[in-house]
C-alpha cells in the first residue's frame, strides 16, 4: 500500500464509458441501416450500464456515464487514436470531428478528471465495462477481468483484495488480471494515470463477460462485486487510519 497520511474518507468513483448506444438525432443519418451494429457489442458494452447503475445505487458512489455510442466517438480512447472514430464517423470533415470532441468527448472526460482532482486522495476509480464472450472466433475463458497497471503498487494491491473476495464469493468463476485486455492499453484510466500519481489514484477497469447479461448469474456477480468493493473500502480505510 502507498505510505502516506490521509483523511479517513476513501473516495470511490464509478464510470461507464460505453453505457449506451445512443446516437443524437443530428447524426442518425450516418447510421442508417446500422441498427443491428448499434445493438451489438460494438455499439454498447452490453449490460455494463445496468451494472454500473446498480453498483452506484447500492454502494452510493458517484457515477459518470457516457451518453453516446462508442461508434459516434470512443470515450475510452485518446485523441489521435485510430479507434477514436468508427467507420461511421471517420469520413467526417475535421471540423465535424472537432465538434464531436468538443461536444461529447471533452466534457465527459474533463468532468471525471475534475472530480478526481478535487477529491481527497487517494481516489479509487472503477471503470465498468463488458466484453463479448467470442471474439474473432476465439472463446474467452474469463468471467471477470480486473485491468490495471502492474507497475503501480496501489492498483495491484486493490486488485489483489478484489480478486480474493470475488473468488471467495464466486468460486466457480474465472477471475483474471489484465484479461481479456491489458490494463496499460490506451484508455481513460491510462490517461488519468499520467495526471495522478500512484499514491493519489488507482484506475481499475472492471470487465464482465457479456454472456451473463440479463441472467441470474449477473445478479450474483453484482452482489459479489458489491461485497468485494465494500471489503476493499474497509481494508483501505483501516490501513490508512494507522498512518493518519
Amino acid at each position: 500500500m502507498p505510505s502516506l497520511k490521509m483523511n479517513v474518507s476513501m473516495p470511490f468513483l464509478l464510470t461507464c464509458e460505453h453505457a449506451v448506444n445512443t446516437i443524437p438525432d443530428q447524426f442518425r443519418h450516418l447510421f442508417n441501416g446500422a441498427e443491428q451494429v448499434l445493438d451489438s457489442h460494438r455499439g454498447v458494452d452490453i449490460g455494463a450500464g445496468f451494472l454500473a447503475t446498480e453498483l452506484s445505487r447500492v454502494l452510493e458512489f458517484p457515477l459518470f456515464s457516457g451518453e453516446v455510442s462508442r461508434l459516434l466517438i470512443e470515450l475510452n480512447r485518446s485523441v489521435g487514436h485510430p479507434q477514436l472514430f468508427s467507420e461511421f464517423t471517420c469520413m467526417l470533415l475535421e471540423t465535424e470531428k472537432e465538434n464531436l470532441i468538443k461536444n461529447f468527448y471533452t466534457p465527459y472526460r474533463t468532468c471525471v478528471e475534475k472530480w478526481i482532482a478535487s477529491s481527497v486522495k487517494p481516489v479509487v476509480h472503477l471503470s465498468i465495462h463488458s466484453f463479448t464472450p467470442v471474439f474473432n472466433g476465439f472463446t474467452r475463458e474469463v468471467d471477470i477481468g480486473l485491468l490495471f497497471d502492474p507497475e503501480r503498487k496501489f492498483e495491484r494491491d486493490c486488485c489483489d483484495i478484489l480478486s480474493r473476495q470475488l473468488l471467495q464469493d464466486l468460486p466457480d468463476s474465472v477471475i483474471r488480471f489484465n484479461e481479456p485486455y491489458q490494463g496499460v492499453d490506451d484508455g481513460f484510466t491510462t490517461y488519468l494515470r499520467t495526471r495522478f500519481g500512484d499514491t493519489e489514484y488507482a484506475g481499475i477497469e472492471l470487465e464482465v463477460n457479456q454472456k451473463y447479461a440479463g441472467t441470474e448469474k449477473l445478479k450474483l456477480i453484482q452482489s459479489a462485486l458489491v461485497n468485494a468493493v465494500r471489503i476493499l473500502q474497509t481494508d483501505l480505510t483501516n490501513w490508512f487510519n494507522v498512518f493518519r
